[in-house]
This record gives structure tokens, sequence and C-alpha cells, in this order.
């Protein structure tokens, strides 16, 4: 291909688009594509090796190489030129292929008479599918024009593979899409659920790769790329003045979109033969598979800047939205890349399960996929590019495992297993109105988070006894803008008249770290949870927390108020927190407003500085309520939302329950109440270790409460507590295998 015009290009594609348009089959067709390929360029061979599985390659076509070799030869990925181009996702050119570096003979291809090679990954958005070769017995580099060629052909290709061109015989000819798929990723919220893919964005399918006129392509580009640019100048004309974060984000998007470069390679692209949706998704999985190996976070924020407006692109260009009109399916189960708290929550309970290929455990989505107690999945990698909207899917939140088309067996361990659980559920919903009485006649108070009022209604149908902690900080991450005073007030109110006379324990906004207010300046900061965050903030911006604390008390409206400060790590804070609530206090009498029948003021302990406060901060506090994520996080100074890290520490290691075991005795010596609250306070095997320690309140998920009474009912806590004393004594560092060998003897 020597004419840079795209001339011959262009005709090669026009001579493919015939063949993929046949009536053949699978073999036939690609047989013919290397044929067309190796004439055009005018070499003695054309092959098409294709991912059998993720990481073997199969010889699938040739033209030149031993037809016998076809569906016999395999590579492993990064095996051989052909694997390490795959590998890579980088082409490789080599005028003497034997000489190069990675080289791998494979005799029964008879491809030792060739010396040159040119081989290109076929790839789609990043994901790899196979490889494009072409060889000849002339010993010589390939030109650029060639090689820019080849690697349309192979966009070309894998358009058309998306588009199940070569279904046909042999494993490595069907689609992805068709095959059976297992994704492994961390489980953030527990359970098991069976249903069909939702995609939160669908991909788009490029229907038309090929296009006969470069001129029409380059004005439907030009077009959609003005329509873009005047929607993101639109964005930012209406972006507040004081939003710098996300003004800075709409900057860097009019740069991609003005940028000429973008614009030079998808005009090239067109020039040789493809249509504009086409050219946009080329240059879109070029910035994908660069993506996958960039480690500078800045770049990668750009490159996902230009994936995301190729996007934009590609539906202005396809007329794709998200709306497909398509119905979602009673039983969905979401498949995003990341997700929104507001986009989620307006899901709501139509979602079976939530599968995301990015997240955390400590975002947004985890705090709502608890709320609504559905299954949570991240960490998914290559879901959505795999996932179509209809297909099959099982989500196990207990393993972080995911199963796409399932076969049958796989799918009946899965229905065996959720019909165990659906048996439990309807166990625990026995116990609802028992107390939670242990073996040894001890009463533990089990009560339940909360944060958002589609969490009410489980504190009755849970059996839990108040609510421990209700979230206030996710009423202002919902909101584009800060929330007046009245509609926090009538949110509080009907929170406190929901609970129908339990109590109910409001911790007042708990932001930074990971959860940023968007209508609030985003501090750069180099570890954010150990920086300006929860009560730090409310401090610092004395205004929020008191129209916080005059929403709480006004929402009260007589009834009884129980209010605690998070992430409070000195006496000084709590004491100045109380100050601010004291003078809401008398400003609420000032103006005449019913002050709560009873007041409650408390603190989390989320550090281990507090629990070396004075005695007078233990005098001074109402109650105080253990935050046991972030308490274990600062522990082991292990950040959980690092999975490097995350897994290595446990709560039943003798270190921390000990630290715990003498906070408890601090409580108990100055009379304070305590609690715990978090995730461990919702696992059986932690809560009756807990439990055993003392900590006999404890606030955890609504959809834990049944499987936490029961584990409690069934064990002697007085006995458990001897068994966790005497293994410490004895040096052992982890107790969870004392208490599973307890609780499995004595029935827990």
């Amino acid at each position: 291909m020597e004419d840079t015009t795209g001339t011959n290009s262009r005709k090669l594609l026009k001579r493919l688009r015939g063949t993929l348009a046949e009536d053949s089959a699978g073999q036939a067709r690609l047989d013919k594509i290397t044929h067309l390929i190796a004439d055009s360029m005018g070499t003695e061979v054309c092959s098409i090796y294709l991912f059998r599985d993720k990481s073997t390659l199969e010889l699938c076509a040739t033209e030149g190489l031993h037809a016998d070799a076809v569906h016999k030869t395999r590579l492993r990925l990064g095996e051989g030129l052909v694997g390490r181009v795959a590998a890579r996702k980088n082409t490789i050119n080599a005028a003497n292929a034997p000489a190069t570096k990675g080289f791998r003979f494979m005799p029964e291809t008879g491809e030792e008479i060739y010396s040159s090679f040119l081989g290109v990954p076929i790839q789609r958005l990043g994901s790899g599918l196979g490889v494009l070769v072409v060889q000849s017995k002339t010993a010589r580099e390939f030109s650029s024009d060639e090689i820019y060629g080849l690697e349309i052909v192979a966009m070309v290709l894998a358009e058309m593979a998306e588009l199940g061109a070569f279904v046909g015989e042999g494993a490595a000819l069907r689609p992805q899409h068709q095959e059976p798929a297992l994704f492994r990723g961390t489980p953030v919220q527990e359970g098991t659920a069976s249903g069909h893919v939702w995609l939160h964005e669908p991909r788009v399918v490029v229907t038309n790769p090929i296009a006969e006129d470069p001129q029409i392509e380059k004005q439907r580009l030009s077009s959609a790329l003005e329509k873009l640019r005047s929607g993101i100048d639109d964005l930012l004309d209406a972006a507040h003045f004081g939003d710098k974060e996300p003004r800075a984000i709409l900057e860097a998007y009019r740069m991609f979109a003005n940028s000429r470069g973008w614009l030079r390679r998808m005009d090239t692209d067109i020039d040789q033969g493809l249509s504009a949706e086409a050219a946009v998704e080329k240059e879109q999985s070029a910035a994908r598979a660069r993506l996958s190996q960039v480690a500078d976070p800045y770049l990668r924020d750009r490159l996902h800047d230009l994936d995301d407006l190729s996007n934009r692109l590609l539906r202005s260009l396809t007329g794709q939205g998200r709306n497909t009109g398509a119905v979602i399916p009673s039983d969905a189960i979401l498949v995003a890349q990341n997700i929104g708290t507001a986009e989620l929550l307006e899901y709501g309970r139509s979602l079976k399960g939530l599968a995301l290929e990015e997240g955390s455990v400590g975002s947004h989505a985890a705090i709502v996929a608890r709320a609504l107690a559905i299954p949570l999945v991240i960490h998914a990698e290559n879901l959505t590019t795999e996932a179509l909207n209809g297909d099959p899917i099982m989500i196990d939140g207990d393993a972080g495992v995911i199963h796409l088309r399932p076969d049958d067996s796989v799918a009946s361990a899965v229905k065996d297993k959720i019909a165990m659980q659906a048996k439990a559920q309807k166990r625990y919903a026995a116990l609802r109105d028992s107390p939670a009485i242990a073996a040894c006649k001890t009463r533990v108070t089990l009560l339940m988070n909360a944060g958002l009022m589609a969490d009410l209604p489980s504190l009755e149908s849970s059996g839990a006894e108040g609510v421990g902690l209700f979230r206030t900080e996710l009423q202002f991450l919902l909101r584009s803008q800060m929330p007046k005073r009245s509609e926090l007030s009538a949110i509080y109110a009907r929170v406190l008249e929901s609970a129908q006379n339990k109590p109910v324990t409001f911790r007042t906004l708990d932001i930074g770290s990971d959860k940023v207010l968007p209508y609030m300046t985003e501090v750069e900061e180099p570890n954010p949870a150990l920086g300006w965050r929860a009560i730090r903030v409310g401090l610092d911006k004395p205004g929020v927390l008191r129209m916080q604390l005059q929403a709480l008390l006004r929402g009260a409206n007589g009834r009884d108020l129980s209010i605690m400060f998070p992430f409070i790590a000195q006496h000084e804070e709590f004491r100045q927190a109380r100050s601010e609530m004291d003078k809401a206090l008398e400003r609420e009498k000032i103006l005449g407003h019913p002050l709560p029948k009873s007041l409650r003021v408390g603190a989390m302990i989320e550090t281990p500085s507090i629990h070396y406060a004075p005695k007078a901060f233990f005098d001074s506090v109402d109650f105080l309520s253990i935050g046991g994520n972030d308490l274990k996080q600062f522990f082991f100074a292990a950040d959980r939302e690092n999975e490097l890290v995350r897994k290595r520490y446990d709560t039943l290691s003798s270190s921390f329950l000990s630290f715990l075991e003498d906070i408890v005795t601090k409580c108990q010596a100055h009379k304070t109440p305590l609690s715990f609250c978090g995730e461990d306070a919702g696992r059986p095997l932690e809560a009756v270790c807990l439990a055993a320690l003392g900590l006999h309140t404890l606030s955890m998920r609504p959809a834990s409460i049944g499987p936490v009474k029961q584990a409690l009912m069934n064990t002697d806590l007085k006995a458990l507590k001897v068994e966790l004393d005497q293994a410490r004594l004895a040096g052992v560092d982890n107790l969870r295998k004392t208490a599973a060998n307890f609780m499995a003897k004595h029935g827990g």
C-alpha cells in the first residue's frame, strides 16, 4: 500500500466488505480474507490468529503457510512474535524475523522460508481479539503506509468480529460474547443473585465500519464534533464560577475536543476507507491500549477523558444514546464501568445485583448497594466489554465472582446457593421479634445502620431495635448544591417518625477522604484518609455544622434526639463540637422552637488516639460508638481501599481484640455506654467475638441482623471469652481459627 492517499486501502476494504457480506461459513470467510489481504499487499503470507481463551492464540486462517497448521498451531500470550504483538498490543515490523528477539520457530507452519514479518493487534476498545500477520520471503521492513493500512484492516476485522461475522466451526471463531465467562473481582456487599445483564451505558456498535465517500464521512465527523464542542461550551457556561474541579474537567474536555492531532488522525483513518464512527473507535482503541500501560495517574485521567469524549462522539454519530428503547428486565443485574450515587438510586430496588469494573469498598455506590441490600462486586475487569444487554448473569457477592452466560452446571450450583440463602432468611425472619439473648443469658442489643429514607422500612422487617448510625452525609452527596436547613429538618423529622419511637442516632456530616461534596472545592491532599475530613471540616466550617445541628433540633420537634460527632481524635475537638451544640440549643430556645425531650451527644472512636484521652473526655460524652472500619485501618496503618494491604490484617487478630477490650474496660470504668458500628458487627463470627469482649450493642446493615442474632442465641459468650483469653495467653496471633472451632463445637 504505497499510495498514501488511501486509494489502495479503500479498494481492499471494499473487497473485504463484499466478502464479509457473503453468506458463507466463518472458516471460508476467514480464508478468503487472508487471500485478499496477501494479494493486495503483495505478500506471500497473510495469517489470522484469534484468542481461543484469555491466554492462548490459535492460527485460524492463512494464505501461504501450511493449511494443516490451521486450528493446530497455538501460542501462549507473549510467546513468539505473534504472542508478543498480542501481549503488548503493539505492532512488530521485522526484516529478519528469525533474528528478532522473542522469535519462536513453528515447523508445522512451513514459515522458515519467510524472512520479513509484520504483525498488528486485532483489538476493539483496547480489548485484544487476535493478531493479523503478513510475511514475505524478501528481507525488508514494511513501510509506514503498509503498517497503517494493515492496522486499518485489523480495525475492520475487529468490528466484524463484534458483529458476529466469524461465527462458525472452531472455538476460536466464535465471538467471545457467545462463551460462558468468569470474572473475579472484589466482594463489597454479600449475597447471591441470578438475572440478566442491564448495561448502565450500552456500548455503541459500529455497524458500518467501511465507507464509500471520505468527504461525506469527514463532514459527518465535523458536524458531530461541532455538536460536541458546543455541548461542552454550554456546560462550561453553566458551571458555577467557584466550582474549580468541575471546570477543570470541562476545560480538559474542551482541549481534547479541539485537539488538531486527534482530528487529523481520524481524518487520515477516513481517507483510508473507514467510516466516521469507525475512525473514532480506532483512535479510542489506541487510547485504551495506551491507558493500560500508563502508570502515571494524571496521564491515566487524561486518557479517560479522551475515552469519554470518544463515547459521546460515537453516540452522536450513530444515534445510539443511553436510552436504547429496551425495557429493563425484572431481574436486572446492573453492569457498569462505574456509577454515581444519584444514578444508582434512580434504579432503586429494581436491581437484583450490581457489578462494576471500577469502584471502591468505601465508595458511595457501595454505601447505596448496602442500603438496598443488593450484592455488589467491584474490580470486574473487562466486564462491560464482554457483556451484552439481556445476557444471563449470576453474581456472588460473598466470593466476589461473576458468572456471565453460565453453563448449566454453574447455573444449577448458584441457584442451589440462592435457595439455601432464601431458606436461611425464612429462619431468620422467625427470630425477628425475639430479643438477642445469648446461651449464657447475656442480652445484646442489635441496631441497624441507615442513611436513606429507603432504609427505614427495614427497621421493622429486620427486627432491629433502633438505628445505631444514620449517615447524614448522603443527603448532602445526592445534591448538586448545599441543602437548605428546612429540607434537612424535614428529612430528619420523617426519619424519626418512621422509626416509631425506636431510638435513632444521627451522625453529623462525615465528608472528606473518599466522600467529596460536588459543590465544595476539593482540597488536594497527599493522604485524604488522614486529612481534612469529618469533624475537622465541621469545626473549620462552623456555619455548616451549626446549620445541620439546628436542622436536627428542629427535626426532633420535642422528641428524643441522639447525635454523635465523627472522627474525634482528641478531647478538644469534642469540646468544641459540643460547644456548637450548646449554642444551637440556646438559639432554638431564644427563637421559641421546641427543644428535644432528651438530648444525648456522643462521639465515634475511629482513631486509636481517643482511647488515651483524659478522664474528662469519657465523663463529658453521653455515649461512644466504635467506628470499626476506620479504627481498624488506623490501628494497622492499612488503607481499607488498598487491595494490596486491606486483607492482610484481621479484625480477629489478638492485638486488635485486646485493644477493643481495653476500650470496653475504660468505658465500663467511666460508666460510658459503648457500641460497635461497622461491617464486622454484621458478620456472625466477628459479632459473637465482639459481644464476648463486652460490646453488647452492635449496629450493622439490616440484612445481617438475622444471621447475627441466630449466632448469638446459640453461643455461650462467657465460655467463648475463656477460649479467646486462653488463646491470647498462649501467644496465638490470630483468633479466627479459635473462634471458628468453638462455634463449630458448640453449635454456634
